[in-house]
């Protein structure tokens, strides 16, 4: 008997029992005696009705067992489904986790500079990667619509208040070297912007190392086989999960090769540094070999003069010598400024060859030759007048009285060193022979002393005012040079 048989009769029984008598039913016949029929006599009888439903239900039982047991496996399958697909699902990475209008500027792309231009961008920040739209409603277009992505694996970001005046401004550095500041003017929105990003930064960083590693230590298991219960979605599971892990192992191997091979290439480099170090020649060595020759220009005046065996550097007197042949008379002399690539030109051919002529037509310039003689001074390790002798003649030059002054003064410029005090006579002498022209070359006492006061004397600490500082070397070098007959002895 049917289950739905059984629970008409049982509510004609329960009827019957009721309201004493009822009619047949006019569905069908009733069911033969010993079958399970019932009566009204059979109604009190309740095991009689509780028999029939038992055996009946046995099977159903097990049916629904069975239903249950696929409806589980489904479940199942579809579970598995969600978890192998899952990982590899491409909506999850367009997700978004946050959005707003910032000031952007784009400083370099890919390491090559871009001209810093602030505008307001529609920013929107997802799990992996950080979108710039130029306005809201471009979120909804294609990808090719957006204006700039950035990638948040392998980025770095910190605030930074030297690369714009704007306050709140941080900026976000791709692996690929491109550069880009973000800013808004409320601080809490560009803190929480800035909290957000380096989340997803550290996250997705994480996250890549962690499937580099899965995929290196899964590289040599089995592959995953499903049953044919399963269906239809177990080969788009083979098909897509392998391809996955093989490119992923690709990835890492490549860059794990990379690492090595620049490990094994800076040792090298450090240990060819180190020989080269242990047995690189020494000065002297190269200098009598040649290969390294004696500077005249920032060299110092005790050893040039000691390499030469004279009092007065060579250069120093040909260049005066050239000066007072052609020279003296023109105008501006010492004061105008000469071809200063010319001037390096003369530099090099003075540190490089043994001789050398100004009388050439190259040198032809006087303004090239009293630059270059300016030059030497200037890049002079210690001063014509030396470190110890600043503060002294300072001092001395503050005297009120003029004939104490002198006396201090030549005290001095007796003291100093010999090939000092010969350049220095050397020197001053010219100059004289200089203000002898000055109506035609324009220099007056004042005008020269401006010109050598900061060239022959500076104090070896910039301590102290500066302007002070070049008052005084004005006024020394013009008093040594006025009373230059009562200074030196002839």
């Amino acid at each position: 008997m049917n289950p739905p048989t059984v629970r008409r009769e049982h509510r004609r029984a329960q009827g019957a029992g009721t309201q004493g008598t009822r009619p047949p039913s006019p569905r069908g016949p009733h069911p033969p005696p010993g079958k399970g029929a019932l009566n009204l006599e059979s109604v009190g009888k309740k095991a009689l009705l509780i028999q029939p439903s038992n055996t009946s239900t046995e099977p159903e039982k097990a049916v629904q067992m069975r239903m249950k047991t696929a409806q589980s496996s489904e479940v199942r399958l579809s579970q598995s489904k969600s978890m192998v697909l899952q990982e590899f699902d491409p909506t999850l990475k367009t997700m978004q986790l946050k959005s707003e209008d910032l000031n952007v500027a784009k400083l370099s792309v890919e390491g090559k500079k871009q001209k810093k231009s602030w505008s307001l961008m529609w920013t929107v920040l997802t799990p992996d990667q950080l979108l710039f739209y130029k306005n809201k409603q471009e979120t909804g277009l294609t990808p090719s619509g957006k204006s700039e992505t950035i990638q948040l694996c392998g980025a770095v970001i910190e605030w930074t208040s030297q690369k714009s005046r704007r306050k709140n401004v941080f900026q976000v550095t791709t692996c690929t070297g491109s550069e880009y500041l973000v800013q808004n003017d409320c601080y809490l929105t560009a803190l929480k912007w800035f909290n957000a990003i380096r989340k997803n930064i550290n996250s997705s960083t994480k996250e890549e190392k962690g499937l580099q590693q899965r995929s290196n230590s899964t590289e040599h298991l089995p592959r995953f086989r499903s049953s044919s219960s399963y269906g239809s979605a177990s080969p788009n599971t083979k098909q897509r999960n392998p391809s996955h892990r093989r490119s992923i192992n690709m990835f890492g191997s490549t860059k794990l090769k990379h690492s090595a091979s620049d490990s094994t290439d800076k040792n090298g480099v450090k240990n060819r540094l180190k020989k080269f170090m242990t047995r690189r020649p020494s000065m002297k060595t190269l200098q009598e070999k040649g290969l390294i020759k004696d500077q005249v220009f920032g060299c110092h005046l005790l050893t040039l003069c000691e390499r030469e065996g004279t009092t007065v550097p060579k250069f120093i007197q040909t260049c005066l010598d050239a000066i007072e042949k052609r020279g003296l008379e023109t105008d501006g002399i010492y004061r105008v400024s000469g071809n200063l690539a010319t001037i390096q030109k003369l530099r090099f051919v003075v540190d490089q060859e043994e001789d050398f002529d100004l009388d050439h037509q190259q040198w032809e310039d006087i303004h090239v030759v009293t630059g270059a003689l300016k030059l030497f001074f200037r890049e002079l390790p210690e001063p014509l007048f030396p470190f110890s002798f600043f503060h002294p003649f300072v001092e001395a030059i503050k005297i009120k009285d003029h004939q104490e002054k002198v006396d201090a003064v030549r005290k001095l410029v007796q003291q100093l060193p010999p090939p000092n005090y010969a350049i220095m006579k050397l020197l001053f002498a010219h100059l004289q022979r200089v203000l002898v022209h000055s109506k035609k070359n324009l220099m007056s006492t004042q005008g020269i002393s401006i010109v050598f006061g900061p060239t022959l004397m500076w104090p070896s600490l910039d301590a102290g005012n500066v302007a002070v500082n070049m008052v005084y070397q004005n006024h020394i070098v013009e008093f040594v040079l006025i009373e230059n007959r009562n200074l030196f002895i002839i």
